[in-house]
């Protein structure tokens, strides 16, 4: 099986033990999850799940402001990075004294498949993909069992605020959002992330908004905000369930499939008799 990265990059089964430094948050869970927890050298500050586990791991910076010269110093041989978390110029640094720099870029909810083989296949770990993609096939048809019997909805699911900003529909958020029966809008913008204004015809459209734990950390205000401007239920999820890809998937499509009838459960109380 050819072991391609994001870039292009081949690698190749690693013999031995590795000395990993991962700078993707959910990245750093995955390797957890497959068995790698004491391949583990470094992380960013990010990186908090698993907490007990992660704790002794020295932290390398945040995900954008990555600190090369720890990095250098605790010689890992792999270093693993994401196209939209990390920065290219750190990275590419790193090329130059880290033998395997391994990047990844998922884009959609089933890459999580992909991700699992890749990174399985550098560290040799066919067993643990077996057993994720096995529960993440589950976890992925217990939830069209549920989107099946309701209506698709159109959403707005904000990622910050000063500017107010959401996502386009090429994003793993909105595939994530999609599989659960939630349209994002704006169904086309030029950018991954766009800038929003309330005057923005498309709102009018919307069904629903998500509002998300993370990256923006928005309370109740923002939320009974949201709803006075645009006068939709404003529903609270966890961004963590529904941005992280990797191992977390599986449990983010179960959150998911519990969320959907969660609402279509308060929609039909919400809703005058016949």
């Amino acid at each position: 099986m050819a072991l391609t990265d994001a870039l292009g990059c081949k690698h190749q089964a690693f013999e031995g033990a590795p000395r990993i430094v991962s700078l993707v948050p959910s990245l750093t869970e995955l390797i957890c999850d497959l068995g790698l927890a004491d391949c583990l050298v470094g992380r960013t500050g990010f990186c908090v799940h698993p907490r007990e586990i992660l704790r002794r791991i020295p932290k390398v910076g945040g995900t954008k402001d990555i600190k090369l010269d720890i990095i250098q110093s605790l010689a890992p041989t792999h270093v693993i990075a994401d196209i939209d978390e990390n920065r290219r110029e750190p990275v590419e640094a790193m090329m130059a004294f880290v033998p395997h720099v391994v990047v990844v870029h998922p884009r959609a909810v089933d890459d999580n498949l992909a991700l699992y083989d890749l990174l399985g296949g550098i560290f040799c770990r066919e067993n643990e993909v077996v057993r994720l993609a096995s529960a993440f096939v589950e976890a992925r048809g217990a939830l069209a069992a549920v989107t099946a019997t309701l209506p698709r909805e159109t959403v707005l699911y904000p990622i910050w605020r000063e500017p107010w900003m959401t996502i386009r529909r090429d994003t793993y958020i909105a595939s994530m959002l999609s599989a659960g029966g939630w349209d994002t809008l704006p169904a086309e913008a030029s950018v991954r992330y766009p800038g929003f204004a309330f005057a923005e015809p498309w709102l009018a459209d919307i069904q629903r908004i998500l509002l998300p734990s993370e990256p923006y950390a928005f309370g109740d205000r923002d939320a009974v905000e949201l709803h006075t401007l645009t006068q939709r239920p404003v529903i609270r999820v966890d961004g963590e369930m529904l941005s992280w890809y990797g191992s977390r998937a599986i449990a983010g499509l179960n959150y998911l499939a519990e969320l959907r009838e969660q609402c279509a459960e308060a929609d039909r109380q919400a809703s005058p008799p016949a």
